[in-house]
C-alpha cells in the first residue's frame, strides 16, 4: 500500500518552525539557512546532514575564498550543534577548495573549528570514493570527498546492523579454539568500514536533475540508517537539489531542508513531492557498482595496456 507523505513549501522561518513541530513529514524553507537554524529549538534534530558550499564560484555561491567558508562556519556550526539532540548525529561532506591549481582541504578547516567544542565528538572520517569526475593535468584527479561524522555527546544512536553489507568470505571458519569450525563473520554481514565506494552523479546518472554539485542518495540513506533512529527527523541546512530529503522519506525519516538558490529549491521541491506520492527516482544502496561487460568496445583493453601486463 502506497503512504503519501505530507510535504510543505515555506518562505517565511515561523511557519517552517511552525510545521517542523506539527509532525509534517517534509518541510521545505526557501531562504538563508542561518535564519531557519536561529529559529528552530534546541535539541529539536537527531541527524544533521549536509555538503556545504565549497566557495568555487558556482552560481549558488556567494563567497569564493577559504576564508569566507571558515567565516561562514564559525556562524553556523553553533547554531547546528544546538539543534542537534543529545545522541544525535552531524555529518558533513566536503571536498577540496582548489585555487590556482592548488588544494586545500576543507575538512580540515571543519575539524579545526570543532575540536575545541566540547559537546561533540568526531567518530569517523568517511571517505566517500567514486571512479568518475573531472581529469587532471597537473596532478592526479580527485576521486574522494569526506564526510565528517561528529555524535553530540558520548551516548548516542548508531544502528551498525542496518548498514552492514555482504562479507567477502561468508563461508570463512574459525580453524582453531572453542568456536573452532564454526562461521568467524557476523551473519547479519561486515562493518562497511570508513571507506563508502558510491557512484558519484554525473553524466547519465539517473539522479542527475541539473545541479552542479548533487551527492547522491545513496550517501545519504547509509547515514540515515545508521545515524537517526525511525520517524527522527533529518536537517539539511544547504538542500540544493533535495538528495538528503529523498533518503530521509524513503527510509521513512522525517526531512527539514533549507535552499537559498530559487532554482534548486524548485528541483528539490520536485523531487521531493515525487518522493512523497513513491515515485522517488534514485539508485539505490544496495545497487552493486556496475561491471562493464568484457565483450563491449568500451572495455576492451588498448594493445599497449595488455603488452605491458603480460
Amino acid at each position: 500500500m502506497r503512504v503519501t507523505k505530507s510535504v510543505r513549501e515555506y518562505e517565511t522561518v515561523r511557519g517552517a518552525n511552525a510545521a517542523i513541530g506539527a509532525g509534517v513529514d517534509c518541510v521545505l524553507y526557501r531562504g538563508d539557512c542561518f535564519d531557519l537554524l536561529s529559529g528552530l529549538p534546541d535539541a529539536s534534530v537527531d541527524l544533521v546532514i549536509t555538503s556545504p558550499p565549497y566557495c568555487l564560484g558556482m552560481e549558488y555561491e556567494r563567497a569564493t575564498t577559504v576564508q569566507d567558508f571558515i567565516l561562514a562556519h564559525e556562524k553556523i556550526l553553533p547554531e547546528v550543534i544546538r539543534v542537534t539532540k543529545p545522541g544525535g548525529s552531524i555529518c558533513w561532506q566536503v571536498g577540496n577548495h582548489i585555487s590556482k591549481q592548488a588544494v586545500y582541504p576543507l575538512d580540515y578547516a571543519v575539524f579545526a573549528l570543532l575540536e575545541g567544542r566540547k559537546e561533540v565528538s568526531l567518530r569517523n572520517r568517511i571517505i566517500w570514493s567514486f571512479a568518475h569526475g573531472l581529469h587532471g593535468t597537473s596532478r592526479f584527479s580527485g576521486r574522494y570527498e569526506t564526510l565528517l561524522w561528529y555524535t553530540k555527546g558520548d551516548q548516542y544512536f548508531f544502528d551498525l546492523d542496518a548498514v552492514r553489507v555482504p562479507q567477502k568470505y561468508p563461508g570463512k571458519r574459525h580453524y582453531k579454539g572453542p568456536t573452532k569450525g564454526e562461521f568467524s563473520g557476523n551473519p547479519l554481514g561486515k562493518n562497511p568500514g570508513d571507506v563508502w565506494d558510491i557512484p558519484n552523479v554525473k553524466g547519465n546518472h539517473v539522479e542527475k536533475v541539473g545541479h552542479p554539485c548533487q551527492f547522491p542518495v545513496a550517501l545519504v540513506q547509509r547515514a540515515v540508517r545508521a545515524f537517526c533512529p525511525q520517524g527522527g527527523v533529518v536537517l539539511d541546512p544547504f538542500m540544493g537539489s533535495g538528495s538528503a530529503g529523498v533518503a530521509a522519506l524513503v527510509e521513512q525519516r522525517r526531512f527539514l531542508g533549507a535552499e537559498y538558490h530559487k532554482k534548486y529549491f524548485g528541483l528539490a521541491a520536485d523531487r521531493l513531492k515525487k518522493t512523497a506520492v513513491g515515485k522517488a527516482i534514485f539508485r539505490p544502496l544496495e545497487r552493486p557498482i556496475l561491471t562493464p561487460n568484457p565483450r563491449s568496445q568500451v572495455a576492451i583493453v588498448p594493445p599497449h595496456f595488455r603488452v605491458a601486463a603480460e
